[in-house]
């Protein structure tokens, strides 16, 4: 398998430097430790200092300042080269959870077209219960675990947890792992503030079921995907039904405590590496 490389690069202009070089650097340890754990990816990533100038071969993650109506935050271009935008903002450190959500999904299935058959789900009593049929799933990474209360940190940047593989096993297994921090606790279990989308061959209809923290979890029916891959499409229905300029419309706030901690972290590395760089001269 070829080694594919994600760089990371800032459209907006306003974010530090320094942020963004740990942000690549982190996601890099995510992508080469924790997911290749589970998924059968070999990638890098790279923070990419011009905008402008992207290598070829790099997939690239860009940092924006909106998206306008009608685009997602995961696309492919022209030449069917995947890439994606994060909304970004200097006032807030949230950014790196999309950054990583979006690598993760954009690694995982590059052409947001992949389709993994397992046991429907239906919702009895309030309650997200297997069904009786098979459905065709979207397989987004980061979905059905995206809220923020789920993240997890590297090196002092907040980054997206992630289902395995096993996310769509037939029944649960002792000593599996479901979700990379184990929040899932069994196979199509959505967390709180997560989702996941489906093909319902019964209909042919592309269906969601959406947990919007706090609930309940409801079913809605999408319709007909066309002209577009089937993430990008349940993207933009997603954003057309939120009415916000996000990709992700029902994300919670990240936990201040979590992320003081991470800052706090994140400064202290750095004053670590001035003083190592001191031994160098």
């Amino acid at each position: 398998m070829s080694l594919i490389q994600v760089g990371l690069a800032d459209k907006t202009g306003k974010i530090s430097p320094d942020l963004l070089q740990a942000a690549a650097a982190a996601l890099n340890i995510q992508v080469t430790r924790d997911l290749t754990q589970f998924w059968n990816v070999q990638a890098t990533v790279r923070y990419l200092p011009d905008p402008t100038s992207i290598p070829a071969g790099v997939w690239p993650v860009f940092l924006v300042k909106s998206l306008p109506p009608g685009e997602g935050g995961f696309h492919m271009d022209q030449h069917n080269q995947p890439y994606a935008k994060v909304i970004a903002s200097p006032s807030s450190n949230e950014w790196t959870v999309d950054a990583s959500h979006e690598t993760i999904e954009m690694l995982i299935d590059p052409y947001g077209n992949r389709l993994q058959t397992s046991t429907s789900i239906t919702i009895t009593g309030g309650k997200i219960v297997d069904g009786t049929a098979q459905f065709g799933y979207l397989v987004e990474g980061c979905d059905p675990c995206e809220a923020d209360q789920y993240t997890y940190p590297i090196a002092g940047i907040a980054v997206s947890d992630f289902i395995t593989p096993h996310f769509y096993d037939p029944v649960v297994t002792t000593g599996t792992r479901y979700s990379f921090t184990g929040a899932i606790l069994k196979p199509r279990q959505i967390l709180p503030g997560g989702y996941i989308s489906w093909v319902n061959p019964a209909t042919n209809q592309l269906q969601q079921l959406l947990y919007v923290d706090p609930g309940p979890p409801k079913i809605v029916t999408l319709g007909s995907a066309s002209g577009m891959s089937l993430r990008v499409w349940v993207d933009n229905q997603m954003r057309k039904k939120a009415s916000k300029d996000s990709f992700r419309p029902y994300k919670r706030k990240l936990n201040a405590a979590f992320m003081k901690k991470n800052n706090t972290k994140l400064a202290n590395l750095r004053e670590i590496a001035k003083v190592r760089g001191k031994l160098y001269n």
